[in-house]
């Protein structure tokens, strides 16, 4: 069978990551977790105080980017690619709400953007590939084989996240992360560099009321594989 690129955009906490990796492991795909990259950035800002409550020096993340090296290393204990940033695995940390809550302000910044989707599109030039993020069907392959976009409401979406975060033993309230949800939300699709949004020939799905399975049964009945 022919490869194809499948991209996969959405919302935050649509589970798009989870519905990218049981495509690519069932196809025998390339998975890529575009989200990972841009948490990454975020969590170097973090680091070296570019970016906290309030304040952020855009300029200085700015300059510091050709010294961010950013791989996805292959773990075959749980069967997908882990975020190395400067050579350290960061896997766990880039996933806590702390990073949640600065991601989408460092996504926004045309020069992120543009370095990262350089490296994605690169990483997808001989297809056989799955990504997920917020403008890969409009950005990173337009010309995607298959197009999906993800959607479900703000309040499952932090229901789910909220469950996540607490099942690692992070110190969170309900509160705390609808709100993030809801600010991630305004912000990725106000921005005016590669905004959220639903792609012309993209196939949406709302999962706010089926399960991971019944969701990718769905979608391969989609994608008729």
């Amino acid at each position: 069978m022919k490869k194809i690129t499948i991209a996969i955009d959405g919302f935050s906490s649509t589970g798009k990551s989870t519905l990218a990796k049981e495509l690519a492991k069932h196809l025998g795909y390339v998975y890529v977790d575009t989200g990972a990259m841009y948490r990454a950035v975020t969590f170097y800002a973090m680091q070296n105080e570019y970016i906290g409550k309030d304040f952020f020096d855009k300029e200085l993340l700015i300059k510091s980017l050709d010294y961010i090296k950013l791989v996805f290393k292959f773990n075959s204990d749980i069967g997908f690619a882990e975020m190395y940033l400067n050579d350290v695995n960061i896997e766990k940390e880039i996933r806590t709400l702390e990073v949640s809550n600065y991601v989408s302000k460092v996504a926004e910044i045309p020069e992120v953007r543009s370095k990262l989707v350089e490296q994605q599109k690169e990483m997808g030039k001989n297809k056989g590939i799955v990504m997920d993020g917020r403008d890969i069907g409009t950005v990173v392959f337009p010309d995607a084989d298959i197009k999906i976009f993800m959607t479900a409401s703000a309040t499952t979406r932090a229901e789910r996240r909220y469950k996540e975060l607490i099942q690692k033993g992070d110190n969170v309230s309900f509160d705390e992360v609808l709100k993030n949800v809801q600010e991630r939300d305004y912000i990725d699709t106000h921005r005016d560099d590669s905004p959220l949004i639903k792609a012309d020939d993209a196939l949406e799905l709302d999962n706010s009321n089926i399960s991971k399975s019944e969701q990718f049964e769905k979608v391969l009945r989609l994608l008729k594989f």
